[in-house]
Order: C-alpha cells, then structure tokens, then sequence
C-alpha cells in the first residue's frame, strides 16, 4: 500500500469519525478544498492536507478572519490555529473559506503557507487583499521570534504574495516593510489596504506603537501604483489617547457607509477589550468615539469587514476557552461569527444575523416547559416573572445542536436583570446571558457567577425588546432589535436544559418561539 493511498484512507476514517460525532462536515479531500461544511459558525474542519511529504491534520480553530469579496462570492480567508502544529514547524498560515450567503461554506484549505525558521513569515499574522487591475495583492503579516533570526531582523514586517485568480499565491521574496525610526519594529503588524479614492491611490494601514513612548498608533501608507513595491510613510491615521491607553490597535479596517467613515479595531488590554470602532465625515478624521464605540463583547474579535456590494459585514472569532469547559480561561481563536452591519440615523452601527443565517433556521419547534421556579404565569407562550430577593426561572428541554430563539422582553423595573439561562449540567448551575437594568448592560456569566463578556445597552422599563438568539454547538450570540450582539461561549448548551431569568425584576417573555434548521 503506497503512502497516499494510507494517507486517504486515514482522512476518510477521522472525517467520517467527525461527523459521526458531531455531524459537523460532509465531504472532504486528501489536500483540502471544496469541502462543505454544515456549520454556520465554522472552524478547518478534520481532514489530512498539505499532501507530498508532508501532509498534517487540518483540525483546529479560526483565527483573524480576513474577508474579501469577488465577483459574487465571498472569500473568507483566516488564521489556522492548528490543534497540533508539527514540531519545528511555523504556525497561523493562511486558510480559506467561501461562502456566496455567509451561512453554507466551503473550506478552501490552505492559500498561503508560514515559511522557514530562516524566514520573516515562519508565523502569519493578519492581512488583507486588493485587486489591482487583473492581479490580486495579499499583504500580510511575517512574524519570526526566533532568537537568531532577531539578530539582524526585526520580528514582524508587512509582507505580499499576488495571485491572478484567487487560488495560487506567489510570494514576493523583494517585499518587505519593516518599522521606520520612531516605530516599534517588534509589534508592526496587520496591514490593511484599500483604495483611497479620495487621495486617488492605494492605502495601507499598520497596527504598530510608537518607540519611545509605546502609544498605540496605525501608521499610513500610500502608493500609486502596488506593482512599484514602493509605499511612502504618511502622517498616522489614528493614534490612541491618553484616556484610551491602547496598548495595541489590532486588525485595522476603513470603510464607508453613507455619509460616514469608519475606522474599527480590537484591542485585548485594556477593561474594554474587543472590536471598537470610531467615525468621522473625512476619512482624515476627526475621529470622534461613540458612546457605545464596540461591536461585540470581548468574546468576538479582531472583527475586519467586506461588503457585496449591497451589506456590509464584520467577520470575527468568537474566542474558545481553555480547557474547554465553562470555567476555562478565555483562548485565542475559535470559531468564526459573522454580523451584518446597520446603521443608525445618528451614524453608529449596529449588528444584527445575516439574513441567511436567520432564514437557516426554518423549521419551527415546540417549546417544552420542564420546570417553574418561583412566581411565574404562564399563558400560551407568554411567561410573566417577578422576584424581588429571589430569582423566578422557567426552564424547558434540551434543543441539541442548532436552534434559534425569538421572544420580546419588557422589563417593568429600573433594576434587576431578565435573559436567558443555558444549563451545563444536571446539578441546576448554568451560563446566563441577561439585560440588567442595574448596570445598563448585557452581560454573560459562567456557571460560576463570573461575569465573562458584556456590552452596554440602556434598558427602559415598558418597552418591548425584540430578541434573537443564534445557537450552535457552544457558540450563543444574542442579538436586540438588531442593533446590538454579544457573543458567548457556553459549553454544554446543546446538551442540557435551557430557560428564561428574572432576578430582582419583573418582565415578560412573550411571544417564546424556538426554530431549527429543516
């Protein structure tokens, strides 16, 4: 038996031992590509790749998420985190999905590959494509920690590999951008292009910090022509204030919705860690800060965005947690979430689940109440709560792996919480995600009470909120008159008992409906 034919059979064992477990792919090939994957909240799914002599297993987790949109299609290229990375080996090459209604997928496998432990991009870091002309420009990020490779290099640079149909990249071995004097030549990273039609060249923006002085700032490149290689350094597009304190601006996007522009990065720092965003009317500012100025919690990050043409989206990771389990620390990576983009009359945005993914979701499925705790009415699929010292819970059955659910919220308090409980075992403990009119947020805690991720939200009382929550596997994200989303990951939710909260509050729940893919 030849060593390929071992290699294919070895891929059909563990991708039929995937789906048997989790039903989570159809398909699959020995190199990787046009392999469907059933999630709407995909990750690389199980199979061997690389081929030659060097083939390794594909399994692991979406990392910084880098869309681009193309005749019709949407290409969704991010950072694999393998789950084992050969040893020796570089790390967070350059994987693909494609997607034409962002919620059936195809993995593409790998596009770009980490080089060579003598090599600037023996780890890939965040990037961005462009089109110019015929030819497409993916810039990237090298990344090289290794100590001897420091000795004459800096650690992160802006790299480029050029591809005329989307499927083979070239690198360019004579590209390099490293940090110019001033600049932090160790954390120089994530470039983002674009065309500047209003300087009537092409962009480039580098998540970096000053040195001295290690202030986060995104420096500004143009050129007028890629093909040259030759980008001249402008004045920075944004640097971080003194109140802000950014320690880094990662994964830095620039887009245009109506009359405004929008600058949106992540930051994992500070005490308000997630995708932010900042507006102007000029894309040379002034930027100012919106009083709700991110996009998610800290559970969904380095969100970059792409538009058909018609919606715009942000692309995120909703972070894993390690170990596994409820009360694991927050990891890097995860599976990917995606949101579609609105804007409000006053110019900020807010989110709400592509139109596919809400239509996923058609088949519609009782509601089983399994048990009332407290003071609860319930009337044809509207449930009163009220507590005052004492939480009231309704509790219903188990919704397996997928499943999306509907309900309008009023709250008739000024404090105390109402939201949702998702058990992660029998013993009554659970993860909730509520809207607490105390701390005008919504907040998810673990089973432990911990508090893991919230956004701001200014609950009124007497005002019907129309809720949506998006579940698959341990991915939950909760979306309010479509206009704001936290993202949670809540291990065992599709296990056990799910159910509806109020502490120190009274509200309804009405109109409880549960739907799930046909």
């Amino acid at each position: 038996m030849n060593y390929r034919n071992i290699i294919t059979i070895a891929s059909i064992f563990f991708s039929l031992l995937s789906c048997s477990q989790d039903d989570r792919y159809i398909g699959g090939s020995v190199s990787g590509g046009e392999s469907e994957i059933g999630n709407i909240f995909p990750i690389p799914p199980s199979l061997w790749i690389g081929g030659g002599s060097e083939p390794y297993y594909s399994a692991g987790y979406t990392g910084d998420i880098m869309p681009f949109f193309d005749n019709g299609k949407f290409h969704i290229y991010f950072l694999h985190d393998a789950i084992n990375k050969p040893t020796g080996k570089g790390f967070h090459d350059i994987h693909e999905f494609q997607s034409t209604d962002l919620a059936h997928f195809s993995y593409e496998g790998q596009v770009i590959p980490y080089g060579t432990t003598t090599e600037a991009d023996f780890a890939v870091g965040t990037g961005s494509v462009v089109k110019v002309g015929n030819l497409y420009y993916f810039y990237y990020t090298g990344h090289n920690g290794i100590a001897s490779f420091l000795q004459s290099n800096a650690r992160e640079s802006v790299l480029c590999a050029t591809s005329s149909d989307l499927k083979t990249w070239t690198k360019i071995s004579s590209f390099k951008i490293t940090a110019l004097a001033g600049y932090y030549d160790y954390d120089f990273r994530d470039p983002h292009v674009f065309y500047n039609e209003d300087m009537g060249k092409y962009s480039m923006l580098v998540s970096t910090q000053t040195e001295p002085g290690r202030k986060a700032v995104l420096l500004h490149f143009t050129t007028a022509n890629p093909a040259s290689g030759i980008w001249d350094v402008q004045a920075p597009i944004y640097t971080t204030t003194q109140e802000e304190n950014y320690l880094m601006m990662e994964c830095a996007d620039v887009f245009k919705m109506g009359g405004y522009w929008y600058l949106m990065f992540s930051e994992n720092w500070s005490s308000n860690k997630g995708t932010h965003y900042k507006m102007a009317t000029s894309i040379n500012g002034p930027w100012t800060t919106p009083q709700n100025d991110r996009i998610d919690g800290e559970y969904f990050y380095a969100g970059k965005t792409a538009s058909d043409g018609n919606k715009r989206y942000v692309f995120g990771w909703n972070a894993r947690k390690t170990p596994e389990t409820d009360l694991g620390n927050k990891d890097w990576a995860g599976n990917m979430v995606i949101h579609q983009l609105t804007q409000n009359p006053d110019g900020t945005l807010g989110t709400q689940a592509p139109q596919a993914v809400k239509s996923f979701f058609s088949k519609n499925t009782n509601v089983e109440v399994d048990a009332t705790l407290g003071a609860v009415t319930v009337n044809d699929g509207s449930y009163n709560l009220s507590s005052t010292t004492n939480k009231a819970m309704v509790s219903f059955k188990p919704v397996g792996k997928r499943a999306k659910i509907n309900a309008e919220l009023t709250l008739t308090n000024t404090s105390g919480s109402v939201g949702f409980v998702f058990h992660t075992n029998n013993t009554g403990s659970y993860y909730k995600i509520v809207l607490d009119a105390t701390k005008n947020a919504i907040i998810g805690y673990n089973s432990a009470s911990q508090e893991t991720t919230r956004i701001p939200f200014g609950c009124q009382v007497n005002v019907k909120y129309d809720v949506e929550v998006v579940t698959e596997g341990s991915v939950v994200v909760l979306y309010i008159d479509g206009k704001v989303a936290l993202t949670n990951r809540v291990y065992g939710r599709d296990k056990y008992k799910w159910g509806i909260i109020t502490e120190g509050q009274n509200a309804t729940i009405s109109n409880l409906k549960l739907s799930q893919p046909k």
